[in-house]
C-alpha cells in the first residue's frame, strides 16, 4: 500500500478493514480535502471491485464546537444502518473499527449536488433539487427503533444561543458591540421560543449541496446523503432551509419558493403556508447567521480562502429573510435593522 507517507494514516487498521470487509488489498491511499470540521476522509484505491472505498476517520473533538453541556456527536453507526433499513439513500458500510474511529464506506463518487447543479441546465437543476426536496419528508417519517442518540438530540435554546454568540463575534466582519450582542441574543432566543412550540421531526442537520452526492442511475443521476452523524430533531422546515438557503449553491427567489412549496405539501405535519413561511425565515436567520460567522472565521482566522465565496450568499439569505421575519414578529425588528447595516464589501 502506498500513501502520502503520512504517519497519521492508520495503515494497518485500513488494510485489515479492507481485507475483512471486501476481500481486497489497498493499492493507494488518497487524502480528500477537509471541510470545516476536524474529521478526515481518505479514498482507498483497491486491487479489485468495487475499485475504491472511503475511510472516514474520527478526530479528537473540540468542545468549543458545541454549546457547553451538550454531548458530542454520536458515532455514524447505528444511525447509518437504520436509515439504510428505512430505504433512504446512504453509503453502504463495508466495515468499522470503533476503537480506531474508522468507518469503511461505499465511495459514492466525487460529484456533489453542488457540482452537478453548476453544470446542469435550468431544467436539470430543477429536477435535481426536486429529488433532493423529496428526501426531506422521507427523512421526517423515520422513527426511533429504540435508543438511537439522534432522537434524544434536538435544536434547542442552548444551540441557538451558541449560534447567536458565533454570529455576534464573527458574522458582521467585526466584533459586535454589547448592545448589538444583546440584539442578536434576544432575537435568537425568540426563534428558540417559536421552535420549542413546533413539531419536532428527524432532520439530517446539514442537508446542503456538499452533503448530497450523485451517482448514475437507470433513469439519470440519483442522490446519496452523506455526513449523517449530526442528525437531530428540529422543526419541519430545518432541512429545507439548509438545502434551499445553501451558500454553496445559491438558488433564485423563484426556485426557493417553488421547492419550498413542494416540501411543505409533502411534510408529515403539513404546516399551513403562513406557519411554514414564518419558521422557514426564522430558521434562515439562525442557520445562515451561524454559517456566515463560520465562513468569516475560516477566512480571517484560519486563512482558508475556499469559504470566501460563501460569505456573500449567506449574507444575501439573511437580508432576504430578516425583513419578512420582522414584519411577522416585531421582536425581530432590531435584528433585521442590524443585518441591513452589514456592508456588502465587508462580507
Amino acid at each position: 500500500m502506498t500513501s502520502a507517507a503520512d504517519p497519521s494514516i492508520p495503515e494497518e487498521a485500513l488494510l485489515r478493514l479492507a481485507r475483512e470487509g471486501l476481500g481486497r488489498d489497498i493499492v493507494r491511499v488518497e487524502p480528500l480535502s477537509a471541510g470545516l470540521g476536524l474529521r478526515r476522509f481518505l479514498r482507498l484505491h483497491l486491487d479489485g471491485p468495487p475499485g475504491t472505498a472511503i475511510a472516514r476517520l474520527e478526530a479528537p473533538e473540540d468542545p468549543a464546537g458545541r454549546p457547553a453541556g451538550m454531548a458530542p456527536e454520536p458515532p455514524l453507526e447505528p444511525l447509518r444502518d437504520h436509515l439504510e433499513q428505512c430505504g433512504l439513500p446512504v453509503p453502504a458500510s463495508y466495515g468499522r473499527d470503533a476503537g480506531a474511529g474508522i468507518d469503511l464506506l461505499e465511495d459514492v463518487g466525487e460529484v456533489s449536488l453542488r457540482q452537478a447543479a453548476a453544470q446542469a441546465s435550468p431544467e436539470q437543476r430543477r429536477a435535481l433539487y426536486a429529488d433532493a426536496c423529496s428526501l426531506i419528508p422521507r427523512l421526517q417519517r423515520v422513527e426511533d427503533p429504540g435508543g438511537l442518540p439522534a432522537f434524544r438530540r434536538r435544536l434547542d435554546s442552548a444551540q441557538l444561543a451558541y449560534k447567536a454568540d458565533l454570529f455576534a463575534r464573527y458574522g458582521m466582519g467585526r466584533p459586535a458591540t454589547p448592545a448589538e450582542t444583546r440584539v442578536v441574543a434576544e432575537a435568537f432566543a425568540r426563534v428558540a421560543e417559536v421552535c420549542d412550540k413546533s413539531p419536532q421531526r428527524f432532520s439530517h442537520r446539514d442537508y446542503q449541496s456538499e452533503n448530497l452526492h450523485t451517482r448514475p442511475g437507470a433513469r439519470g443521476p440519483t442522490l446519496v446523503m452523506i455526513d449523517l452523524q449530526g442528525a437531530f430533531l428540529a422543526p419541519p422546515e430545518y432541512d429545507a432551509v439548509c438545502l434551499l438557503r445553501d451558500s454553496y449553491t445559491e438558488l433564485s427567489a423563484e426556485e426557493v419558493a417553488s421547492h419550498a412549496a413542494q416540501v411543505r405539501g409533502e411534510l408529515p405535519d403539513a404546516p399551513d403556508p403562513e406557519e411554514f413561511a414564518l419558521r422557514f425565515d426564522l430558521l434562515t436567520l439562525t442557520r445562515k447567521g451561524k454559517d456566515l460567522a463560520r465562513y468569516r472565521y475560516a477566512v480571517a482566522e484560519r486563512g482558508d480562502s475556499r469559504y470566501r465565496d460563501c460569505v456573500g450568499p449567506a449574507l444575501r439569505s439573511l437580508r432576504s429573510a430578516a425583513p419578512r421575519a420582522a414584519q411577522r414578529d416585531p421582536q425581530l425588528t432590531a435584528l433585521a435593522e442590524l443585518i441591513a447595516e452589514i456592508e456588502e464589501e465587508s462580507a
